[in-house]
């Protein structure tokens, strides 16, 4: 128990100690994510899930479920998609960084119920079948093993709970090339150097993005899983060679945020919509809500 939360004395990779570390720091720089990245989560994840918080199967199983924020992180999405209602809810946030006391700080700041724990999702310290709703949100393919993190969670969710996850979308193979490169060359930097190494990457984004300009593909091309038709240059970038994100409203230390996000962790693993509709079925999951974009992979499943 250290600082009123308990932690796991160790982790089960070396991998995993790396995207602790950098999610650790990325979390810590609570500057680049509490404004406009925070103020827009709540609208994308409803996009993304519906609005969870008046779901007529959220309340079911008892007027204060358990709901376990798998992988929590600083609680941004926990927060943003929860909070109207945390003070029904028994929160859980469990995260294998040291993000999980910024998220205490940020529920403390609200006011909010919320209980933290610090450990790996593969051996998380819960009961089997102990709770009502897992929510993971861009968690699982940070794990050695994105199907095996699913499975390891899923076995603390009652029968009849929903687990509500999204997972990275395998992209074209420029891009998958280049994101494990940047990601490799990372690795041998600390930290704060790789955040400093990406930001000309994001300042390159911001370039195209703020140039608006649009080109068309005139046919589609399958060798690079490019598709035909009319796309601004600086998305045509970013889902097709390299992620730079762009968000005109946003601050580059914002933008670098969520591209630092994407390259910083040695596990980041993509995958394709067959192999979470297979890993679900195999895992007693019934998918009730599946949303397929470029970007990810967004499910609401419940445990028969």
């Amino acid at each position: 128990m250290v600082r009123g939360i308990p932690r796991a004395r160790e982790f089960v990779s070396e991998a995993q100690g790396q995207t602790r570390e950098a999610f650790g720091f990325k979390w810590a720089k609570r500057d680049t994510f509490e404004g406009r990245l925070a103020d827009n989560m709540r609208s994308w994840l409803i996009e993304k899930y519906g609005d969870v918080t008046n779901a007529e199967w959220l309340f079911q199983s008892g007027k204060h479920p358990i709901v376990l924020d798998a992988g929590c992180g600083a609680a941004l999405s926990g927060l943003a998609l929860f909070e109207p209602v945390l003070d029904r809810l028994r929160y859980v946030g469990v995260d294998v960084s040291d993000a999980v006391d910024v998220a205490k700080q940020r529920f403390h700041e609200r006011g909010l119920p919320g209980e933290f724990v610090q450990a790996d999702l593969l051996q998380l310290p819960l009961a089997e079948q102990s709770v009502d709703l897992i929510f993971s949100e861009g968690v699982l393919h940070h794990t050695d093993d994105t199907r095996a993190a699913l499975a390891a969670v899923v076995r603390h969710l009652k029968v009849g709970g929903r687990m509500l996850f999204y997972v990275y979308r395998r992209k074209g193979p420029i891009r998958e090339f280049t994101d494990d490169y940047i990601r490799e060359r990372l690795q041998a930097m600390s930290p704060q150097n790789g955040w400093d190494a990406v930001m000309p990457l994001t300042k390159l984004g911001k370039v195209l993005g703020d140039l608006g300009l649009t080109v068309e593909v005139p046919e589609h091309i399958e060798l690079l899983g490019i598709p035909a038709g009319k796309i601004d240059i600086q998305r045509l970038f970013y889902w097709h060679v390299f992620k730079a994100f762009h968000q005109p409203q946003m601050t580059l230390e914002e933008m670098n945020h969520i591209n630092f996000d994407w390259y910083a962790p040695r596990n980041a693993h993509r995958q394709t919509p067959e192999d979470v509709r297979d890993w679900c079925a195999s895992l007693g999951l019934v998918i009730e809500h599946e949303r397929i974009e470029e970007a990810g992979i967004t499910v609401i499943a419940r445990r028969s």
